[in-house]
């Protein structure tokens, strides 16, 4: 058993072996917020002597780890990597093999579009022992801070996490049916540049232009914003908003309750400001208030 004890009257046990030199731990960061890292995660952060860090990890979750730990940055965006997939995958063995303590830090949940599953593979074909610790994935984080649950008993009984981007830019070729359904909610993950299949495809199988779309911009951040949207328009708010990655892509009955929910939730916020507030468009193109949350 480990025991911690931090500044701020913080202390807590976990019933786990210490992170052991040559041991590769695959951690989920969160999709951003320091308060939804797990105390698994903290503890691993702190025992680490090696960061291998992905490009959507906080610089508050990484200000958590030891000071003398080492950091290596392989994040990712569209065409521009500073590590390939195989480069990170050495990267690790490499470290771990020189014996140190290594933390695979990613941000949301290393299994839910993370390529944890990949690096884990690679580790167990190279012998390096490892861990997994899940963290909060994205669509959980982000709609929970936009105001909106992904289930509702009577708008959505069920939830589909989906990929908007394929391996190798590849074509997105989904089972579009299947997610062109009612009462169900679609999150896409990594989904701006092909916002206009993703909102052809679901008109073509069967939704309406007027079905309802959240917007989630660096969610659980600071700079978090989010907007609503419709099928019929989202790509031209995206365009008008200048929406950039991290972006969630959220389809469904369910984010419409935002306007109910939000609201009425207490503000979890880091300083004391005025929510700030951007002009969107509902589905009859009249331009309606937003509030861009403030954390």
């Amino acid at each position: 058993m480990i025991t911690h004890r931090h500044s701020r009257n913080l202390s807590f046990n976990l019933d786990e072996a210490p992170l052991a030199s040559g041991e590769v731990a695959i951690v989920g960061a969160g999709p951003g917020d320091p308060g939804l890292l797990t105390l698994r995660a903290l503890s691993l952060l702190q025992q680490a002597d090696c960061l291998v860090f992905d490009r959507l990890v906080s610089q508050e979750v990484l200000a958590m780890a030891s000071a003398s730990a080492r950091r290596f940055y392989v994040g990712k965006a569209s065409r521009c990597h500073a590590l390939t997939q195989d480069e990170t995958n050495a990267l690790l063995v490499r470290l771990a093999g020189e014996g140190k303590r290594v933390l695979r830090l990613k941000g949301g949940d290393p299994y839910i579009f993370g390529r944890g599953g990949e690096e884990a593979e690679y580790l167990i074909e190279h012998g390096v022992g490892f861990r997994v610790v899940p963290g909060i994935t994205s669509a959980s984080g982000c709609s929970t801070y936009s105001g909106f649950p992904l289930t509702h008993r009577d708008f959505a009984q069920s939830v589909t996490f989906v990929t908007g981007h394929c391996k190798a830019d590849g074509a997105l070729d989904l089972n579009w049916a299947a997610l062109a359904v009612p009462s169900h909610t679609a999150v896409f993950y990594m989904g701006l540049a092909n916002a206009a299949l993703i909102s052809r495809e679901l008109q073509r199988h069967g939704l309406p232009a007027t079905h309802p779309v959240a917007l989630v911009e660096r969610g659980t951040t600071p700079e978090q914003r989010h907007v609503l949207a419709t099928l019929g328009d989202v790509v031209e708010v995206i365009e008008r908003e200048n929406f950039q990655p991290p972006t969630l892509i959220v389809v469904g009955e369910v984010v419409r309750l935002a306007d109910t929910l939000a609201p009425a939730m207490t503000r979890m916020t880091r300083r004391d400001t005025d929510a700030d507030t951007v002009t969107q468009s509902d589905s009859t193109d009249t331009p309606v208030e937003m509030r861009r949350m403030v954390l």
